[in-house]
């Protein structure tokens, strides 16, 4: 499938889920995105546990400049006080709106989980149309346990409760899914 086609139907499921889509043509765009998000839902935290260390700079500085704390571990000490986590996936899988993400680390299931607001970024060149298209890459992932990938599809939502649906009991309330045009440097 070509890239418009595989990037529109992206968006359109991702809509379908409540998922807030965008794509962008950089990683620091990404950054300015979340930390926009971050001060419009009056956050003034953003937790980003799996950043290379020339990224965390990036971005500690966007963040400085916008006066938002950065949190990149020991998130368990701050599991109360996170309002957006930012995480790079792994892959997307457009049929679905699923992004696929490395949660082996705790702060990273920790920055997905237990903030208000998750913002994934994920290159355009790891978007796939279905899950059987990402076969070899899930089996070579899962080959050497310990392994945790989850698969995730808009914000947290559960009906368990007489039926009713409800946003974010169990993670998040919103999810923004970023694709990024070039690789991230």
């Amino acid at each position: 499938m070509e890239v418009p086609a595989l990037t529109q139907m992206l968006k359109d499921r991702a809509e379908a889920v409540q998922t807030i889509f965008q794509s962008v043509p950089s990683l620091d765009d990404c950054f300015r995105h979340a930390i926009n998000v971050t001060l419009q839902l009056q956050g003034s935290t953003i937790a980003a546990p799996q950043l290379s260390p020339a990224h965390q700079q990036r971005l500690h500085r966007l963040c400085e400049e916008s006066g938002i704390h950065l949190l990149t571990s020991e998130l368990r000490k701050h599991s109360g006080q996170i309002h957006t986590g930012f995480t790079l996936g792994d892959w997307a899988i457009a049929e679905t709106a699923t992004v696929v993400l490395d949660s082996a680390a705790e702060d990273v299931r920790i920055a997905t989980m237990l903030s208000e607001t998750h913002v994934a970024a994920v290159p355009h060149s790891r978007v796939r149309a279905t899950a059987l298209e990402l076969a070899d890459e899930l089996s070579e992932a899962m080959s050497s346990p310990p392994t945790y990938l989850a698969f995730i599809s808009g914000a947290s939502r559960t009906a368990d409760i007489e039926r009713v649906l409800t946003i974010g009991v169990h993670g998040p309330q919103e999810f923004h899914l970023i694709i990024l045009e070039e690789e991230p440097a």
